[in-house]
């Protein structure tokens, strides 16, 4: 049975989508239970990185299941509920004020590829596939997840990616930017686990400072709203955690950062 899986490892709160029959396809019922998961995980103070992938290592996620089409999507009033599920949930995760991962082994395509595009960092296998296939589906992508990979890849790379709807491997991902790091399959895990390490180890309130100014960097000028990125740059400076650094530095030790 489809379903979400979510865990805490440590600082690292994962979710795992779990359709190991369908490639980890994402139901109806999966987009609207996600948006809850991530704002449980955003309010843990235990957790300082939200980390997304899929079940097994054949897929991250498909994208949506397409056989729930014929009735979740077959009026425009359910189109709208399904679309608005999906954009409840893309918007939960382009603001969650922590880190957020994609870890791709395997599969990565249309929402999948959506969803990665909305994580900050995504690092894959070698052997992982991409897609944007809504142009042989007939289906309308919404304007602002086509807007989220044009910020990302740039407007020409975004256009292939849509009118073409072909499969990129991930060698071509990485020249479009589209991923970060491109990893063997045997290194992935030991990967997955430096990445998550590595977070958990850095100071929070840098972190969130960095984290905020790029969440209102995607916003239009007109919105963003700088006075609470600059609060939360200079809260690092009257914080514990910038003389704990200071004090490592000079000692010439690993810092102990605490998020205060």
């Amino acid at each position: 049975m489809p379903e979400l899986i979510t865990r805490r490892e440590g600082a690292t709160g994962w979710i795992i989508f779990s359709s190991p029959a369908k490639l980890n396809a994402l139901t109806y019922d999966m987009w609207r239970r996600m948006p809850e998961l991530i704002a449980d995980l955003e309010r843990d103070p235990a957790v300082r990185l939200v980390a997304l992938r899929g079940d097994g290592d054949m897929a991250f996620t498909s994208g949506a299941d397409i056989t729930e089409f014929a009735h979740a999507r077959d009026s425009i009033g359910a189109t709208a509920s399904y679309n608005q599920a999906v954009e409840d949930f893309n918007s939960a995760l382009s603001n969650c004020a922590k880190p957020t991962f994609a870890f791709i082994q395997g599969i990565c395509y249309g929402g999948g590829l959506g969803i990665a595009v909305r994580c900050d960092i995504r690092v894959c296998t070698d052997d992982s596939l991409f897609s944007m296939p809504a142009a042989r589906l007939g289906i309308g992508y919404s304007a602002g997840s086509i807007l989220r990979l044009a910020h990302l890849v740039g407007p020409a790379y975004c256009a292939e990616l849509m009118f073409m709807a072909k499969r990129y491997s991930a060698a071509e991902a990485q020249q479009m930017r589209l991923v970060n790091r491109v990893v063997p399959a045997a290194e992935f895990e030991r990967v997955v686990q430096e990445y998550c390490a590595t977070i958990a180890e850095n100071a929070p309130l840098t972190i969130a400072a960095g984290k905020r100014c790029l969440i209102e960097g995607y916003k239009d000028l007109a919105e963003r709203d700088m006075r609470a990125v600059q609060a939360l740059i200079d809260a690092c400076y009257m914080s514990e955690d910038y003389r704990e650094g200071r004090a490592a530095f000079l000692e010439k030790r690993k810092p102990v950062f605490r998020g205060r």
